[in-house]
């Protein structure tokens, strides 16, 4: 499988990786990148599935095939200790990353990355395992069989970006379009595969993942948009079980914060780095 990566700045300076989400692309952080590549090399790798990056080709995206990936990127790059930035499915897996290897990670920072809140975590085991078990072979078998999504033009691509995040400027909407698809005869194929919509059916226990966040050594940024649906995580609980972190809340930002509140996000990130 080969895993495209986009690089910003001159690769001898301290390294500096940045991690997107569930049905994103790396080319989605241009705006964080550019304000760090002066003094870092940037690294934003596609996960599998995603952007540039091959399709799995038995349809399967689990979160030990993304840790491994990354894992993977990281040795082929021979990189040292250094911190990253993850966002949602991506903060998930640079977190597991960290807790493996806490020796690699100088610093950590995660935008609504830590999955579901312990109260939807609760209730989904509540479920029986073999009744789970036949949703998820139901489940994939249903995303398998999709084709990537179309759109007649680049305008109504455009749209789908504004939808999914109304914070969006037009610049910011038109960019993330640009690079999530492929222009395809007089329309435009979203480059992600639509079996990647399905991650993880099984998974390690939220026990394993606590103790994952508490082995994780460096300092930690927990960043959430006020107006999100995620949960935070400096009331719910689950701050606590890391030994170096701290919760930043951003006003008037959603699930995507870097894109949503940027100049606040950048700098909070540039603090957090230096301090």
């Amino acid at each position: 499988m080969k895993l495209n990566i986009v690089e910003w700045g001159d690769p001898s300076a301290p390294p500096l990786i940045l991690q997107h989400g569930g049905r994103d692309h790396a080319r989605s952080w241009d705006a964080v990148a550019a304000a760090f590549a002066a003094d870092h090399y940037i690294i934003a790798p596609d996960l599998r599935g995603h952007g540039d990056s091959d399709w799995a080709s038995d349809g399967s995206y689990d979160f030990f095939d993304f840790v491994q990936d990354f894992v993977g990127i990281a040795d082929a790059l021979d990189l040292p200790p250094c911190a990253i930035i993850g966002h949602s499915l991506g903060g998930n897996i640079v977190t597991r990353f960290a807790g493996l290897f806490p020796d690699r990670v100088t610093r950590l920072v995660n935008i609504e990355g830590l999955g579901w809140s312990p109260e939807v975590v609760a209730e989904r085991e509540k479920r029986d395992e073999i009744e789970r078990f036949r949703d998820i072979i139901e489940t994939r078998a249903k995303f398998a069989g999709r084709t990537p999504r179309r759109f007649p033009d680049f305008a109504a691509l455009t749209a789908r970006m504004r939808a999914s995040d109304v914070r969006l400027s037009d610049e910011q909407a038109e960019h993330l379009a640009r690079h999530a698809a492929r222009a395809d005869g007089d329309g435009f194929v979203i480059k992600h595969d639509p079996a990647a919509y399905d991650v993880s059916a099984f998974d390690i226990s939220q026990h394993a993942k606590q103790r994952l966040w508490g082995a994780i050594a460096c300092p930690v940024l927990l960043g959430y948009g006020a107006q999100s649906w995620a949960s935070n995580p400096a009331t719910d609980g689950r701050a606590a079980h890391f030994r170096h972190a701290r919760v930043e809340l951003f006003e008037d930002a959603g699930h995507w914060v870097h894109h949503d509140r940027p100049e606040d996000f950048i700098a909070t990130v540039r603090g957090f780095l230096a301090d």
